[in-house]
């Protein structure tokens, strides 16, 4: 299990250092079509760094599939729903190859404050 602590780092390095270790990248047994055995463990979420106005900003686009089912929530109010271990979850996943293995592997990552 490897472990990230994203005290003071910003939310694009901590998101790029698990989605790293989640495809396997860091074994010597690497392969792109099996999941890697070990897990990650993200501590301090809550710590994690955000750079210039993005709290604001930044944008989290969602779409029911219905005509005006669009729904659109910025850094600040998802942070306030759901919290930080959510946003990190959403920048790891896009992070990962979007394939049958993606489920998988973000079922693998904990997200602690």
């Amino acid at each position: 299990m490897k472990t990230i602590d994203a005290n003071n780092q910003t939310l694009g390095r901590v998101a790029s250092a698990a989605a790293k270790a989640l495809l396997g990248k860091h074994s010597a047994d690497f392969a792109k079509n099996v999941v890697a055995k070990d897990g990650v463990t993200i501590i301090n979420a809550s710590k994690v760094r955000i750079s210039g106005n993005k709290k604001l900003d930044k944008d989290y686009i969602r779409y029911s599939g219905y005509p005006g089912g669009q729904k659109t929530e910025t850094y600040a109010m998802l942070t306030a729903r759901k919290g930080e271990q959510e946003v990190i979850r959403k920048a790891v996943l896009g992070m990962l190859p979007k394939n049958r293995l993606q489920s998988e592997r973000i079922k693998m990552l904990v997200i602690e404050n």
